[in-house]
């Protein structure tokens, strides 16, 4: 089999059968990447590697977290894109069924807990679709309280 440029095939993992030969499963929980793709260097490539059906969410949740944090550098960390402004503000990402924002902070949480109620699905993660995407006013809201919680924390 020839490799692509930057690409490894997956490893088979074998196992024995009941008949005492050794298989190599079609597909399942046993064929594993070898080795994740390299990580995103910029928010345009990520957005980008994203399914085609994410990335118009993904682009007006970060054209909203830009007008809300206008000095925010952007970065890519952990492998997704984030804002950062005297801390990490919020991070988002895409996933195969959905997209998340991460409100990296307790006390914005807690603060906007009750409209959050509906986009929640772990602690801090807030869990969105295209057919239901995250009230932009209410990010913009989670946005400038988090500049003001980091520039406070800066202050002390």
């Amino acid at each position: 089999m020839l490799e692509r440029q930057g690409h490894t095939p997956p490893v088979r993992v074998l196992r024995w059968n009941w008949s005492g030969s050794l298989k190599a499963p079609r597909s399942g929980p046993d064929v594993v990447e070898s080795a994740r793709a390299p990580a995103p260097k910029t928010v345009d490539e990520y957005v980008a590697r994203a399914r085609p059906a994410f990335r118009a969410a993904l682009q007006q949740l970060r054209n909203t977290i830009k007008a809300a944090a206008p000095n925010a550098e952007e970065v890519i960390s952990y492998r997704i894109p984030a804002f950062r402004q005297n801390g990490m503000l919020v991070y988002y990402a895409a996933f195969k069924d959905h997209c998340s924002f991460f409100v990296a902070s307790t006390e914005a949480r807690r603060q906007f807990s009750a409209e959050l109620k509906p986009f929640e699905s772990g602690k801090g993660t807030l869990r969105f679709t295209p057919d239901r995407p995250l009230p932009s006013d209410l990010v913009t809201r989670i946005v400038k309280a988090r500049v003001e919680e980091n520039a406070a924390r800066r202050s002390k």
